[in-house]
């Protein structure tokens, strides 16, 4: 008879917490569906950077690291100035785990 492979069954979330990386994957997630649906707005307005940038009253490099999912340190006022270049809102909650 075949040995049962333990893992079967288990989910992403179970290993990335037994490895010790869920907290790093789900903030690196969280910037990364912001960063698209910030692009998916611009395009939709069809904005350039330039013109985003104006918006927020900051520089053209500062929109791009707010746009690089790869960069997590963005502000949340940073966040809320992009929201509402482009007509939306950042909101923010606090839940018991």
């Amino acid at each position: 008879m075949a040995e049962k492979n333990p893992h079967v069954g288990s989910t992403l979330e179970s290993l990335l917490r037994k490895d010790g990386t869920y907290e790093d994957a789900k903030n690196h997630a969280i910037k990364a569906v912001l960063a698209y649906k910030l692009q998916q707005a611009m395009k939709a307005q069809n904005l350039s950077k330039a013109r985003m940038a104006e918006r927020m009253a900051t520089s053209r490099s500062q929109l791009d690291r707010l746009l690089d999912p790869e960069n997590e340190g963005v502000t949340l006022h940073t966040l809320k100035c992009a929201a509402a270049a482009v007509g939306m809102r950042l909101e923010l909650e606090l839940r018991q785990p």
